[in-house]
């Protein structure tokens, strides 16, 4: 009898934490290294967040609490849902869990079975297709190509759904490209979808407030009313209020989707951390003038990575409408050597001589789906970030 299960066979490891991981295993081995991998901003938590945890600590706010949630988070993330996003939600229509993450994984969990499949565009999320995997579905990729601006079209959505379909993930503004759809962008995809009734929709908006240059955000349920009834609509306070640790994503839809994902969460997790709940209420509620602030330096660090990433000779870089990362092409890089003899066949092959050889850490494009590019998240320091670009500049200058 084996030991581990067969299903982690059709799974691997996120390259992103591996990444991370091999950054900073190089750096406490001494090497000077520049990690652009993780999808972390670099800003400390808002003190009002903070001091509402402090509290709740002080209050004894540390026991158990109900599964999926507290009454007064629930509360606020409808709040939430209707001022942000004109959308209508009760409490019952609430799911809380550790990260947006746990939120994804409970709701595939909860409604996939074997031979049903869903449509992934790509570049996507890495841990998009190992959960659909791990809850026993099939991914189908659906390719948003540079061409494109790394979006998805009606046409490739089409032709992605068959009679096998349960979900559609969404992700805008996207990681890994930060490509976020427009209105008028969103309501083609979903015409699409309201032709397939029996496809539902999964619209992960984590980085609904990291958007730049008047770009407007807008989420499926949103533009197209008519979805509402079979659409999952995905959030967390990870990546806007800086709280990627206190580990809180959150979920609004059909109350018998939320009911199901609560009965996996209570044989697993059980309840999220209480006072990263309480801390949760005070960001969603209270002051929010930190984001723009925010936001303003995410543009000035966005615009010095597209400008000398730009510059390159074989490197293609769009400039994104959100989130904190670029995705680069370096298709006119492929087939040649760096200085150290490597042989750039591929975006792996690159991201890891870059990482050799410069100690500038990035995580390559296969890992999302589509190459060949590699991520950069620029989610830290403009010194940093102006030293990481000037080692790529030098890397690629050095490949014959």
């Amino acid at each position: 009898m084996e030991l581990l299960s067969a299903t982690l066979d059709r799974v691997k490891p996120s390259p992103t934490i591996a990444v991370t991981t091999k950054a900073a295993e190089l750096k406490a081995a001494g090497r000077d290294i520049i990690a652009l991998g993780a999808g972390e901003p670099d800003f400390d938590t808002p003190q009002n967040i903070k001091e509402a945890a402090v509290a709740a600590i002080n209050a004894g706010k540390t026991k158990y609490t109900p599964v999926d949630g507290i009454p007064e988070l629930k509360q606020a993330i409808c709040a939430k849902f209707k001022r942000d996003n004109g959308l209508d939600y009760t409490p019952a229509q609430v799911s809380v869990g550790t990260g947006g993450k746990q939120i994804l994984y409970n709701a595939l969990m909860a409604t996939m079975n074997p031979g049903e499949e869903v449509v992934i565009p790509a570049p996507y999320w890495v841990s998009y297709p190992d959960m659909v995997l791990l809850a026993g579905g099939t991914p189908v990729i659906a390719p948003a190509t540079l061409e494109n601006d790394f979006k998805l079209t009606p046409e490739a959505l089409e032709e992605a759904i068959t009679p096998k379909t349960k979900w559609f993930i969404f992700n805008s503004p996207s990681n890994p490209t930060g490509a976020g759809y427009s209105r008028d962008e969103l309501k083609a995809l979903t015409d699409v979808l309201m032709r397939h009734p029996h496809v539902w929709v999964m619209s992960d908006d984590m980085y609904e407030h990291l958007a730049y240059d008047g770009f407007a955000f807008c989420t499926p349920a949103e533009v197209e009313p008519a979805l509402y009834d079979r659409t999952l609509t995905v959030n967390g306070v990870s990546k806007a209020y800086a709280m990627t640790g206190w580990r809180i994503g959150y979920a609004a839809g059909p109350e018998k989707l939320i009911g199901a994902m609560r009965k996996i969460q209570s044989q697993s997790t059980s309840n999220p951390c209480s006072v990263s709940q309480w801390a949760a209420v005070e960001a969603l509620n209270g002051t929010q003038d930190y984001i723009s602030e925010n936001n303003e330096m995410f543009v000035r660090r966005r615009n010095l990575v597209v400008e000398m990433l730009s510059a390159i000779d074989g490197i293609t870089c769009p400039t994104p409408e959100g989130a904190f990362y670029v995705y680069p092409s370096i298709a006119g890089l492929i087939g040649k050597t760096s200085a150290a003899g490597t042989k750039i066949s591929d975006d792996e092959t690159f991201a890891t001589a870059l990482l050799e050889e410069t100690g500038v850490a990035v995580v390559f494009g296969a890992a999302f789906g589509l190459s060949p590019n590699f991520r950069v998240s620029y989610a830290t320091s403009d010194e940093a970030l102006k030293e990481a670009c000037t080692r790529i500049q030098t890397f690629c200058a050095g490949l014959t």
